[in-house]
């Protein structure tokens, strides 16, 4: 079915234009050019494309508000995490990950990119008849709330580096890299021309894959033309125990395995050297930053600026969903570096939202969305410059430097209308991942009737 909406203003490849009219039809655009409205659908505002949140991992989101107290870190933080994905099955994990993919709707992300190692049963045996339930479960989620999906399955093997697995880590688990293989080409195989849905692979870290298995992963794939991701250098800690054993860094030892490319995805890149930042730039590998998760959890702040000045490709992730709004993300890597260097202006506007837009979709397997263009997926997300936040600002310096997910009132994904004057075609957000959140931590439903009492699904 064609239908047409009239932009009030629109960024386009070539910057921001006035009175454009977007036409699609089914899921893509098929004509852009400026106009009159006429009688097509009024976006007011500024219309962007989709936006690709090119890293998470669904279950973190129930975490949100709950591990801020008290002295900790990443490694404090971790036995939380691993507290609520032993409570998980792919029933509760399907209505937690649709509540969460509702709430990246709501904030513009039509793209996801879910960095799965959550596989298995609680005792680490596969679900039976279906070793990819949980897989399954996030797929469906993402279709119901109407993003697309990178599911990026991930290969995880060790507890450490030369460390056994224990406890909740058993069902991250396939037991070595060939039957994390073959559970994967199952997976792929479900998916195989269903254009909304990519299946990526992962390698969770240094420290839970061994070197000797990481060639494995890549294979996959190299096979299959599909993304491949993998955490690096989050922590100090992960570099000192990866240089102690290997006699070489995060970034060396994927290199050597032949990790790298212009598939590949190294997230979060927090602490890099320098021969680190020229392998992953010369090799065309993007760098994922998630800084509102890298402040979070006081990891750092990664080399965004110097590793882009060095011919790397730069998105956006959520990660552990302390924040979602991409927006934020997107102003951080900026915010972040006149921190560390007392300079402003490292970033234009631009090269921000594009990390959140194109090159994000493109890290994930869809190098068609992202930019409103005749052919690309019909991806339409509409801001608000009337707002308390972005009234009487420029365009684009409005929506990096002073919009958040608030002020999202429209999205079109793959041209469904998911976000209608800012509510979600599932109705009340808020109710969803508060009911979601209280099954998997235990929380009383007073305490989530407190909170959709005040949110009731929206972010205002």
């Amino acid at each position: 079915m064609s239908l047409t909406y009239w932009c009030e203003r629109a960024w386009l490849p070539e910057g921001v234009a006035g009175d454009v009219l977007v036409e699609i039809d089914g899921a893509r655009i098929t004509r852009v050019e400026q106009g009159p409205p006429g009688d097509a659908e009024r976006l007011p505002g500024l219309t962007v494309p989709g936006l690709a949140n090119a890293h998470s991992h669904a279950f973190h989101r129930a975490l949100r508000g709950l591990t801020q107290e008290g002295k900790g870190d990443f490694w404090t933080w971790r036995e939380r995490m691993y507290e609520v994905a032993a409570r998980l099955d792919p029933g509760s994990y399907q209505r937690l990950a649709t509540a969460v993919y509702a709430e990246m709707a709501l904030a513009g992300v039509t793209c996801v990119g879910e960095f799965h190692y959550l596989h298995h049963d609680r005792d680490g045996r596969p679900y039976p008849g279906d070793d990819n339930a949980m897989g399954h479960a996030l797929v469906r989620a993402a279709r119901a709330a109407g993003l697309r999906i990178a599911l990026l399955d991930t290969c995880y093997v060790s507890g450490g580096i030369g460390a056994p697995l224990a406890g909740p880590q058993l069902r991250f688990s396939d037991g070595d890299a060939e039957r994390w293989a073959v559970r994967a080409e199952r997976l792929q195989a479900a998916y195989d021309g269903q254009a909304d849905v990519e299946i990526g692979a992962a390698i969770h870290s240094v420290r839970a894959v061994p070197p000797e298995q990481m060639q494995v992963v890549a294979d996959f794939s190299h096979r299959h033309a599909a993304p491949l991701h993998m955490h690096v250098s989050e922590q100090r800690a992960e570099n000192a125990a990866c240089v102690e054993r290997y006699a070489a860094t995060p970034v060396q030892v994927l290199h050597e395995r032949g990790a790298l490319g212009p598939r590949s995805t190294a997230v979060h890149a927090t602490h890099l050297t320098d021969v680190d930042i020229e392998l992953l730039a010369q090799s065309g590998t993007y760098i994922c930053m998630c800084p509102t998760t890298e402040r979070d959890l006081a990891d750092g702040i990664g080399p965004a600026r110097t590793a882009a000045d060095r011919g790397a490709r730069i998105t956006l992730g959520s990660d552990s969903h302390a924040v979602i709004d991409l927006f934020e993300e997107a102003r951080a890597v900026e915010l972040n570096e006149r921190l560390a260097s007392e300079r402003r202006g490292h970033w234009r506007a631009a090269d921000l939202l594009r990390a959140a837009t194109a090159e994000g979709h493109t890290s994930l397997g869809f190098p068609d969305a992202g930019l409103l263009v005749p052919g690309a997926w019909a991806d339409l997300v509409t801001l608000r410059l009337d707002s308390v936040r972005t009234a009487g600002a420029p365009d684009l310096e409005a929506v990096v430097y002073a919009a958040t997910a608030a002020d999202v009132h429209s999205v079109v994904s793959g041209g469904r209308r998911v976000v209608a004057d800012g509510r979600h075609v599932l109705g009340d957000v808020g109710r969803l991942l508060a009911e979601a959140i209280a099954a998997v931590t235990g929380a009383p439903e007073t305490v989530a009737e407190t909170v959709t009492g005040t949110a009731r699904g929206e972010r205002r």
